[in-house]
């Protein structure tokens, strides 16, 4: 472990599975998939696409429940493993000061990270078609909701771990009030989580299972080799949309630069649970959790917009990857 330095604190009790001795891949799925099935709780049509974070001994998580109405909801969970999960019955209701950035129809496919003694969620919220929503909770009991990020449309809105120069730094993706059949991730700069500009572009579409669009997964992990970040990437097939998994390297100091990126895919849609969903043919990472002191991570993501799945990796090992099979002609820094 002395190759890279990864930054976090440590978690011992992260879940993990040793790599199948026939494995050669460098992302493997966990035996237990779908670890939490579209039925969990009494209402549910769907649990798909959430987020989950280390909490006091065990876990707590976000996660995205469409109801049997088809109403798209985030609703709290609880675990002691970050496999089994309990999650509660009833959606989240935000506080909020503003009536108006309280009145949505739909939250969907957050994202959470810590800063300071706040847990940050942000989402897909409706403010006149499908902008950024912000909040944050101290216990997972009383959540607060802030103003809206970005004007509409935009799509996986990811803060990222600490400041850089001072400023909140946040990943999204500029779309459309529809599908969106196209996508880029820019970044965003905040120094108040209110106000945000100095945009830049980071990265676009290319070739294969990254075709389509594209859309920043996890919160990005910091490593001496600069932050990891897990990504989505669409194709368009004659049957439709296809989501796979993929990892890029952006500079520390300047993350809009982007170091390496993959041009295999490190996991795509080819188990059942993945295939055969409310939306055929996705994987769609949302989360991960990593301990340092062993690289070990665990990526938690929506399988066919249906199921929660958990995935495997070796951070260091992974790190290698990008950079062995990196997109040399689309990465933007010098």
């Amino acid at each position: 472990m002395d190759k890279f330095k990864i930054i976090g604190d440590p978690l011992p009790n992260i879940p993990w599975e040793d790599k199948p001795n026939n494995c050669k891949e460098i992302v493997w799925r966990s035996k237990k998939n779908p670890i939490i099935y579209r039925n969990a709780i009494p209402n549910s049509n769907s649990i798909f696409n959430s987020a989950v974070i280390p909490f006091k001994n065990g876990f707590a998580g976000v996660f995205r429940v469409d109801d049997k109405s088809r109403n798209m909801n985030l609703h709290v969970g609880k675990s002691k493993d970050g496999i089994n999960w309990e999650i509660e019955a009833e959606p989240i209701k935000f506080n909020c000061d503003d009536e108006e950035m309280a009145n949505s129809s739909y939250k969907y496919d957050p994202r959470l990270l810590k800063l300071g003694d706040r847990y940050y969620v942000s989402w897909c919220n409706d403010y006149h078609g499908p902008t950024i929503g912000l909040g944050y909770t101290r216990d997972f009991n009383e959540f607060y909701q802030l103003e809206n990020v970005f004007l509409p449309f935009n799509r996986n809105g990811v803060l990222f771990p600490r400041k850089i120069d001072g400023k909140y730094l946040m990943l999204s993706r500029p779309s459309d009030n529809g599908h969106t059949p196209f996508g880029d991730i820019f970044l965003s700069q905040s120094p108040d989580l209110i106000h945000w500009g100095e945009h830049r572009y980071i990265m676009g579409t290319t070739d294969g299972w990254q075709s389509t669009k594209i859309g920043a997964g996890p919160v990005p992990v910091e490593t001496s080799e600069g932050w990891l970040l897990i990504y989505h990437g669409v194709l368009t097939s004659c049957n439709g949309y296809v989501y796979s998994m993929g990892a890029a390297i952006l500079d520390l100091e300047e993350p809009w630069k982007v170091k390496y990126r993959t041009k295999p895919y490190l996991l795509s849609p080819q188990k059942d649970y993945e295939c055969v969903g409310d939306v055929p043919n996705v994987v769609f990472p949302c989360a991960s959790l990593y301990d340092p002191a062993t690289a070990r991570m665990a990526i938690y993501y929506g399988g066919a917009d249906t199921v929660v799945a958990l995935a495997y990796t070796k951070i260091d090992e992974l790190i290698d990857f990008i950079k062995e099979n990196s997109l040399k002609e689309v990465l933007n820094v010098n």
